[in-house]
């Protein structure tokens, strides 16, 4: 049996975009649904049994209908193959009001064939053409449907929290109860699971939270009655526990610059009947191949003369590396270059990207006194080579700030 792992679509992302001149959306959103692309044409030429998706379709909790119909294509090419698309409720995907329709909701409203949504947490038997596995679904939960208002009289925030964890322990345990063993069964948790050191690689869901977070213990969730426990919520991609294997996919795309240094791609995990009832799983990270985030940092030095064209050499240097990529071009420069920095010629360089923005960290430093010394009884020219001294100039700019003093003096007499 093969399945693939995702999570974390996040359609609608719109930052660092524009609008494609031929089809009228967001280029981020063409780059997500390019990165969705490949994942379902990769499950339709290898043939796998089943696409598991860990939540989060969309950035908002309305999302516009033109999103939604790029999201159902994609899920309907995959139902019209046979192959079966269990989808989890993200956080992202939850409404404002308990009463309201998820975003993903209309799926099962319609019973579309091949195509499983887990709003409330439950064990799913999932046929598919070789065998039935068993999703054992944990979709966010709202705090409420945990705890009821009197149950949190009295308690400070570190112990509704502790309530809420041992409330979340207590569902993962009674879903692993209903487990039939001679079948493959995998945990699918959108929520965010941490490990006893801290350490839990967080990425870019911190600045896109909506409501308030619960966090469950990697302990909570790697219980042995699961081959395989599939997360969502953490857009890093990252294995939590060995056995079983507790992973995050991750974001299928990477959405900013906090995405900057991580592959981005899906899980696929295969699982072997051996003899009674032993199985053997392995697991593998597929990058996605999506929209790269680059970073390039140049600091200048009091000493340069040309700024300007010290960027342009170190731009040209990385053109490879710059072209079809969201640029990010970091300046660290003294306050007394600005000036002399031609934002234009720059940008004109980032014609080859998909967005380039110059961010600029100025720093000031304190003005040098030429000491006790008083400049009233020095030449302009001793003046100048006491200044550069304490200035620590190289000889060499020293050198042509020195005679272009002498050639202003000599204008000055002259007139």
């Amino acid at each position: 049996m093969k399945i693939l792992h995702f999570a974390d679509l996040h359609i609608g992302v719109e930052t660092y975009g524009k609008v494609d001149p031929v089809t009228g959306l967001n280029s981020r959103m063409l780059d997500i649904l390019a990165s969705f692309d490949y994942l379902v044409d990769y499950a339709l030429k290898n043939e796998v049994d089943l696409v598991l998706f860990c939540g989060d379709t969309y950035k908002s909790r309305d999302p516009s209908p033109t999103q939604q119909r790029e999201f159902a294509i994609r899920i309907n090419r995959l139902a019209i193959a046979g192959i079966p698309v269990f989808m989890l409720v993200g956080n992202h995907d939850l409404p404002n009001a308990e009463r309201k329709a998820t975003s993903t909701e209309i799926f099962s409203t319609l019973a579309v064939k091949n195509v499983y949504v887990a709003a409330r947490p439950g064990v799913y038997p999932v046929p598919t053409k070789n065998g039935v596995v068993q999703i054992a679904a944990l979709p966010w939960v709202r705090r409420g449907a945990m705890m009821k208002q009197e149950d949190t009289k009295g308690l400070n925030l570190e112990q509704i929290n502790l309530r809420l964890e041992q409330s979340l322990t207590g569902i993962v345990q009674s879903l692993a109860e209903k487990i039939d063993t001679s079948l493959p069964a995998i945990l699918a948790a959108h929520l965010w699971v941490g490990l006893p050191n801290g350490k839990t690689r967080e990425g870019t869901e911190r600045a896109m939270t909506l409501g308030q977070e619960h966090s469950l213990l990697v302990s909570g969730v790697a219980n042995p009655a699961f081959d395989y426990v599939a997360l969502g919520h953490i857009h890093i991609s990252q294995e939590m526990h060995k056995q079983p294997p507790v992973v995050y996919a991750g974001s299928l795309a990477k959405l900013d610059f906090g995405d900057e240094g991580d592959e981005k791609g899906f899980y696929e995990i295969d699982i072997t009947q051996k003899t009674g009832e032993t199985r053997e799983l392995t697991y593998q990270f597929h990058p996605a191949h999506g929209r790269r985030f680059l970073t390039v940092d140049i600091t200048l030095e009091t000493q340069d003369l040309n700024p300007t064209d010290t960027i342009l050499k170190a731009l040209e240097a990385r053109k490879a590396e710059l072209t079809g990529a969201i640029v990010r071009l970091q300046l660290n420069i003294p306050a007394e270059l600005n000036q002399l920095i031609n934002d234009a010629a720059i940008r004109a360089t980032g014609g080859d990207t998909e967005h380039f923005t110059i961010n600029k960290n100025i720093s000031r430093t304190a003005r040098t006194r030429l000491g006790a010394e008083s400049t009233e009884k020095l030449e302009p020219l001793d003046a100048l080579n006491l200044y550069l001294q304490l200035k620590q100039t190289s000889p060499e700019h020293a050198e042509i700030l020195t005679r272009y003093a002498r050639e202003l003096l000599a204008g000055e007499k002259s007139q």
